[in-house]
């Protein structure tokens, strides 16, 4: 059996003692959504990365841990953190008979229809305001003034998350999503069930993914149909994260993550307040416009940088990692 590289071990050690020196809220704040979607990405990874089934609709899951979290404290009057338990259990029962009706269908029917049972989710959220709230949403106290007891305890679910992941890549289950992966037809003349395990991996992933929504009801305090189910902020960051981090490695979307939810907030932020800075500075409204430009650019940013990825890094930054440090530490020619 492998054994889990030192550099990951390091990382961890390093993120558990970050709040021991990084005071500042806001960094601690990028630092946990950075986690919450390491949680989501390795999610995404299973299914996807190493099953070959592709969804365009992971919103779903995490907007049904979301909302299980928040229902156990609009209707309950329990806590929160008993949808952390609950979150997902829900969102892997939604998977479960969710992949048994598509997963006999082959080809992208399953990938349209996990982004079919997105909207419908977004829509019955919306329309059922006596039981969701509808457009005003739930809203909770947080339990912890601090962020770092969110923190800790999200970064102790992105390591249970990728230990969990990577134990079951390396057994028998594993071996079963890659087979399925590349040659379904080869894998079902070996005696695989491959519907069955096509559910396992998505009962994985589901179910993660809702404990990461589940978390972050928690966290934000905060929610409703349209943050939650978003398609563009969930579904689609799922599926740029993996890519740009390794789609079917283990620390692919780790690394993914980092760099993703970097570039959102280097461009939301304004280059961390540069333009602010600089408008207030000089007292010239251009860098205030440029700012307003700058804020909805990283949409345009991220679809190039995926084409440079898929171009040049097929494999994602973690996968084509040997390529890369050849290519920058590379000797030189003698004279």
């Amino acid at each position: 059996m492998k054994k889990t590289p030192v550099a990951a071990i390091v990382a961890v050690a390093a993120l558990a003692l970050l709040p021991l020196v990084l005071a500042d809220n806001y960094f601690l704040h990028l630092l946990i959504l950075f986690l919450i979607w390491v949680i989501i990405g390795s999610s995404w990874n299973i299914m996807a990365g190493y099953t070959g089934q592709v969804s365009f609709g992971h919103a779903a899951f995490f907007g049904t841990g979301a909302y299980t979290a928040g229902l156990f404290v609009m209707h309950g009057g329990f806590s929160a953190w008993w949808g952390m338990a609950f979150g997902g259990v829900a969102a892997m029962l939604l998977g479960l008979p969710f992949g048994a009706i598509c997963f006999p269908l082959r080809g992208a029917y399953f990938a349209l229809a996990s982004l079919a049972l997105n909207l419908i989710l977004m829509h019955l959220a919306t329309i059922a305001e006596r039981f969701t709230g509808g457009m005003q949403g739930i809203m909770i106290m947080p339990t912890f003034v601090s962020k770092v007891p969110y923190y800790y305890i999200t970064l102790g679910m992105a390591v249970a998350t990728l230990v969990v992941v990577q134990s079951i890549i390396r057994s028998k289950w594993g071996y079963y999503f890659v087979s399925i992966r590349e040659d379904q037809d080869a894998a079902e003349s070996l005696g695989i069930d491959t519907n069955r395990y096509k559910n396992v991996s998505l009962a994985v992933s589901a179910f993660f993914t809702g404990t990461a929504g589940a978390l972050y009801m928690n966290y934000m305090g905060f929610i409703d149909p349209h943050v939650v189910f978003s398609l563009h902020d969930y579904s689609v960051m799922a599926i740029l994260v993996a890519i740009v981090g390794g789609v079917g490695t283990i620390y692919g979307p780790a690394v993914g993550a980092f760099i993703m939810v970097g570039l959102q907030e280097l461009f939301r932020s304004g280059f961390f307040g540069l333009f602010k800075y600089l408008g207030d500075r000089t007292g010239s409204e251009t860098f205030t416009q440029a700012m307003e430009v700058v804020q909805h650019a990283h949409v345009l940013v991220f679809g190039i940088l995926v084409v440079v990825v898929i171009l040049f890094l097929p494999n994602g930054i973690v996968g084509d990692w040997g390529k890369i440090r050849k290519s920058v530490f590379r000797s030189k020619p003698a004279a």
